[in-house]
């Protein structure tokens, strides 16, 4: 337990004792602030209302203006860096989200104990929450977001399109009212003509959100989205609107202050997405002229003007990428995610400009003096595994290597090396943002800072963020919302086989840290190197084998002493499979630097390269990239795992939550049909049956946490 738990129940003080290092890099350098006759002093100290990367953002400008911060936490996050970096932090509960970071009263407890002036919201949790903005209100403290009478009217997706029309901004053709018969619906979309979208009323980020391609699976779809929306927002209501095949998702940054001014600070591109979810953002949007540039703002400040709204908003529009024009999809009544590009391409510090219009002063720039500066790219670094769906991922962070930041390369993390992602919060690690002079200059920047992001412990999606950055297309800036989907085929192909040169380096750097090890004369049992000799087996004085696999493909490097020179090696590259010679090399030479790579000289070729083992696989970064190889199991490990899973079992993809069971033993079911769903960071994934045949066990019940990979239905023997 930690050792704050004990001093209250869920309300406990923690002081800070030293402060987190950090990579993230402000361009202040570009921060202009007008001079105000009047001008109102900011908060001395506020609370932020959230965890992860966006509260430590959130505390690095408040710090640079020299105003104290508050923490709150839930128990698994007790030794997060969130906490450490806040000059006060308070438990409030525990994981679940509802009894911690989604409760009012415990926040604002903790508010009025420590004295705090403001709350920050972030994004997520409850910064769209306008009840919690009414309450922090009437608590007489200051909410740094807009007002709860703004949020309902652009929370809700149906009445914010009327209020739009009203104002002269374009919508998407559908069905917005109140009318939830599902007969009813299914007639609407019939009209409005498929593909429709379905979409909850109160939704965000995807979530809820169906596309429906024929009636005969409208029906399906409406309740998956219902179930998800009523899990994601209490409200499962939902419009149906035109789906549009070719469409953009071009989003403008609005900010208003309390005196009646309002300004755009232009668009990001956000269309690079999976399962509806950003994966990258930029600004400005690619290929847009500079007429619809000014359009998009325009009816940006008519949306923000339309509502009285107050502070940072993203209005979001989706966009025909054949004929550019555009229509209103929603407002995000919170700073975004992917502010950091907007503020990287004007100058700004967004979480700064909150703090000004919270404090009750004017936006520190007009519309006139606000101008674009070269282009910026954010990647949004999740655990996840792209080539399984881009499902989920979780535990622990045990290296991570990440780009040097500077005033054009920000790295905005609630992570270091040594924590846990959990499954009880979002997946994402960090935002990874690169400034240049040009969209070229910049997108050169992203590729070399994605290859120097390198993190071994749990899936993530870099790789697949830097092909995507590789890929023609999105190098000449053809970006649709379908984009992984239609070049599905390029972005996940996946090597073969793996380099010589890899495999060399593997055998380099096992043999380097097996002599490192018997330097120090390490005894820990735990230690992975000691666990080496599975793969080095010494045959005589002078030569070792390794053996590794690669997609259960074995390869073996003999390696052996230079004639030419001691302390220089030989190696030659075998397939395990046919006992083939693949490669030979002589002389190369290897040592581990200072920070741990491993530097080697192969064919006349000296290259640097990060080679990790973890548990039972290698890692190699290298000049082909990430390649993971597995070393061989112990023969009492292998035979304790053999079998044990039954006939025609299920796993789970990804550690995650039993939401609903459909089947009971002794049932029979056909395959394909849906039998389970389960819920992983607020998202639902159906498990069909891989077979037909008859339930033999049901391993777990509806609430119970599952790990990753572990058995949940076993079918009968046919």
């Amino acid at each position: 337990m930690h050792p704050q738990l004990s001093r209250l129940i869920f309300l406990s003080p923690k002081t800070l004792l030293r402060p987190v290092p950090h990579s993230n890099v402000l361009s202040h350098r570009y921060y202009t602030v007008n001079t105000w006759n009047e001008r109102k002093p900011l908060f001395e100290k506020i609370l932020i209302a959230n965890r992860g990367e966006i509260a430590l953002r959130v505390m690095r400008t408040a710090k640079d203006l020299g105003i104290k911060t508050v923490a709150v936490y839930s128990e698994p996050d007790a030794h997060a860096q969130h906490v450490k970096m806040a000059d006060e932090a308070f438990l409030i509960g525990p994981a679940v989200s509802a009894e911690s970071y989604l409760n009012i009263e415990k926040i604002l407890n903790v508010a009025k104990m420590t004295g705090a002036q403001a709350i920050h919201p972030g994004y997520g949790f409850l910064s769209e929450n306008a009840d919690f903005a009414d309450r922090v209100t009437a608590s007489n403290l200051e909410f740094i977001g807009p007002s709860g009478d703004a949020m309902r009217a652009m929370g809700s997706k149906s009445e914010s399109k009327f209020i739009m029309e009203k104002a002269g901004v374009p919508v998407v053709p559908g069905y917005h009212g109140d009318n939830q018969d599902v007969k009813f619906l299914k007639e609407q979309a019939g009209k409005i003509g498929y593909p429709v979208l379905i979409k909850a009323v109160k939704g965000g980020g995807g979530k809820g959100m169906r596309i429906v391609r024929g009636p005969s699976e409208f029906e399906e779809m409406l309740e998956s989205s219902k179930r998800e929306s009523i899990k994601s927002f209490g409200d499962d209501r939902v419009l149906v609107e035109k789906y549009l095949e070719r469409p953009r998702h071009v989003e403008v940054q609005v900010f208003a202050d309390k005196l009646g001014n309002t300004v755009h600070l232009f668009e990001r591109d956000c269309s690079v997405q999976r399962r509806h979810q950003k994966v990258i953002e930029e600004a400005p949007a690619p290929g847009l002229s500079e007429e619809i540039r000014a359009s998009l703002g325009a009816k940006a400040v008519a949306a923000a003007q339309a509502v009285n709204y107050v502070n940072a908003g993203t209005v979001e529009f989706i966009m025909d990428n054949v004929d550019k024009q555009f229509y209103f999809m929603e407002m995000n009544t919170r700073l975004q995610v992917e502010h950091p590009v907007t503020e990287m391409v004007t100058g700004t510090d967004l979480v700064r400009w909150q703090l000004e219009v919270a404090a009750g002063n004017a936006l520190p720039m007009t519309q006139d003096q606000l101008s674009l500066n070269g282009h910026a790219f954010e990647a949004r670094v999740y655990a996840e595994n792209p080539s399984n769906h881009f499902l989920p991922d979780t535990g622990l962070l045990y290296s991570v290597r990440t780009p040097d930041t500077n005033p054009n390369l920000r790295l905005e993390t609630g992570f270091i090396q040594g924590d846990d992602i959990s499954v009880y919060y979002d997946p994402m690690i960090s935002k990874l943002v690169v400034h240049g002079q040009n969209r070229n200059d910049a997108l050169r920047r992203f590729r070399r800072a994605l290859e120097q992001y390198q993190i071994v412990g749990l899936n993530t999606n870099i790789s697949f963020i830097k092909k995507v950055c590789e890929h023609p297309e999105f190098i000449k800036g053809e970006v649709e919302t379908g984009f992984i989907q239609q070049y599905e085929k390029d972005l996940f192909e996946e090597p073969t086989v793996p380099h010589p040169s890899t495999l060399a380096l593997v055998a380099s750097a096992l043999r380097l840290k097996e002599i490192e090890s018997m330097k120090q004369q390490v005894t820990d049992s735990i230690n992975p190197w000691n666990t080496i000799h599975d793969a080095f087996r010494i045959n005589n004085k002078n030569q070792k084998k390794v053996a590794v696999t690669f997609n259960d493909h074995p390869y073996e490097v003999v390696v052996s002493s230079s004639q030419k020179d001691s302390h220089l090696l030989d190696m030659a590259i075998i397939d395990g499979k046919n006992n083939e010679v693949i490669k030979n090399y002589t002389n190369i030479e290897s040592y581990l630097d200072e920070e741990g790579l491993v530097v080697s000289t192969i064919d006349n070729k000296s290259t640097k390269s990060n080679v990790v083992v973890y548990e039972d696989e290698v890692v190699v970064f290298d000049d082909f990239g990430r390649t993971t190889l597995q070393l061989p199991t112990p023969k009492y490990l292998a035979e304790a795992m053999d079998g044990g899973h039954g006939v025609g079992s299920v796993k789970t993809p990804m550690p995650c939550k039993i939401s609903q069971v459909f089947i009971q033993p002794g049932q029979y079911v056909e395959k394909g049909a849906t039998i389970l769903i389960l819920e992983a960071m607020k998202m639902e994934h159906a498990i069909k049956a891989p077979v037909s045949g008859t339930i033999d066990q049901v391993l777990y019940a509806v609430g119970d946490l599952v790990a990753e990979n572990k058995s949940l239905v076993t079918f009968a023997e046919q």
